[in-house]
């Protein structure tokens, strides 16, 4: 199934099996910069590395079977769907003791990994949908307006509703009075109408609360339109289309999307130079792993910047869950660090549950001058 709905990472959350281990697969298939070879390879090597940890783990008879038959349904499905799968990435969640099996089409390729825990390994899930925004698009004229609903790549109708403005009709009577009077007749059909779309608009944002709205309608309507939108919807219009209500949703969808991108790299560049920008001015901001994390311990960071697919292990604390790139103790508790694979996936989870937001910069980037990770902060730490 394909990723579209933070409910579905909810429900894949929820199991948890107290005999068994769970198996959580990731895998970068983005075809339009990895070979068909280049992907089978990674699989290969995955699993592999996945074997020799799980017989160094000593895990038990049982969890090591149930580990091993989860490595050879995960090698059996990708030699059989790998060759037509079109997404740029893919995540399975397997516990073949259990008969779990659960597998996810992902619009962005994440870090090729292979885990065992408890639980499913979501984090990389919510960092995708993390970095997506819900679009309202509403297309309209005189005669239809038609809202959908954009979200990772998909498209649905929401809502649609038909114009009642007559069509301009000119007559004549005396020294053109009635022609007026039917001209300020439309006009106010026209306003009544703009107003129902407005009023609709609002009321679809406060059942789905969209981040964006993307709005097609003529210049000459928008002039009028646009002060009738609530100030909310006005912070959140980002951009214009040139579509029509007629238009097929996949040549809407084609449009949108393109826009979206654009904004998307727009957006991560303006927020990268303006951290640049108050690092320079020693601001509130931070750079390098060792000081990014102390200041998520504090929880000052308001936004962190993370170089797409960085990894590094580091250290954590069992009772404060304080992260570390090497402390021993923990200066707060003083308890023992435990080892922890990747800090920095931790790290987005921390900042993830402290409603930090959570920027992947694509590499290059200026942020590797930094230590490709640092963070704009709330307060100075």
């Amino acid at each position: 199934m394909k990723l579209s709905s933070r409910e579905q990472i909810t429900a894949l959350s929820k199991f948890k099996s107290d005999r068994f281990l769970t198996t959580s697969f990731y895998l970068n298939t983005d075809k339009s910069h990895l070979t068909k070879k280049q992907i089978t390879l990674s699989v290969k090597n995955l699993l592999n590395n996945h074997k020799t940890t799980v017989e160094k783990a000593n895990l038990g008879k049982w969890k090591s079977e149930s580990l091993k038959q989860d490595a050879d349904k995960i090698n059996r499905f990708c030699k059989e769907n790998l060759n037509s799968h079109t997404p740029a990435g893919l995540a399975i969640f397997s516990c073949g003791k259990e008969k779990f099996w659960e597998v996810f089409e992902l619009p962005s390729p994440p870090r090729n990994r292979i885990l065992m825990d408890q639980d499913p390994y979501v984090r990389p899930l919510s960092a995708i949908l993390n970095e997506h925004h819900r679009i309202c698009l509403l297309v309209f004229n005189r005669k239809e307006a038609v809202w959908y609903d954009l979200f990772i790549g998909e498209i649905s109708l929401v809502d649609r509703i038909e114009g009642d403005v007559p069509n301009k009709v000119r007559e004549g009577g005396w020294e053109g009075y009635e022609s007026k009077r039917i001209e300020r007749h439309i006009a106010t059909h026209l306003h009544d109408y703009f107003k129902e779309i407005a009023k609709k608009t609002f009321t679809l944002f406060k059942a789905n609360n969209f981040e964006w709205l993307f709005l097609s309608c003529s210049d000459e309507y928008y002039q009028e339109f646009g002060p009738l939108l609530h100030p909310y919807l006005q912070k959140r219009l980002r951009a214009r289309l040139n579509s029509k209500p007629g238009d097929p949703a996949n040549k809407i969808l084609k449009e949108a999307s393109s826009l979206e991108k654009k904004l998307k790299d727009q957006e991560e560049k303006q927020i990268l130079d303006h951290y640049i920008s108050v690092l320079k001015k020693g601001g509130l901001a931070i750079s390098g792993l060792k000081d990014t994390l102390g200041s998520l311990n504090r929880g000052g960071v308001q936004t962190l910047l993370i170089t797409r697919h960085l990894s590094q292990p580091g250290k954590v604390c069992p009772k404060c869950d304080f992260l570390f790139v090497d402390e021993i103790k923990c200066p707060s508790c003083q308890r023992k660090t435990k080892p922890v694979m990747d800090v920095i996936d931790e790290a987005v989870e921390s900042a993830m549950g402290k409603k930090a937001q959570v920027i992947h910069m694509d590499p290059p980037s200026k942020l590797s001058r930094y230590g490709n990770i640092g963070a704009i902060l709330r307060y100075k730490t």
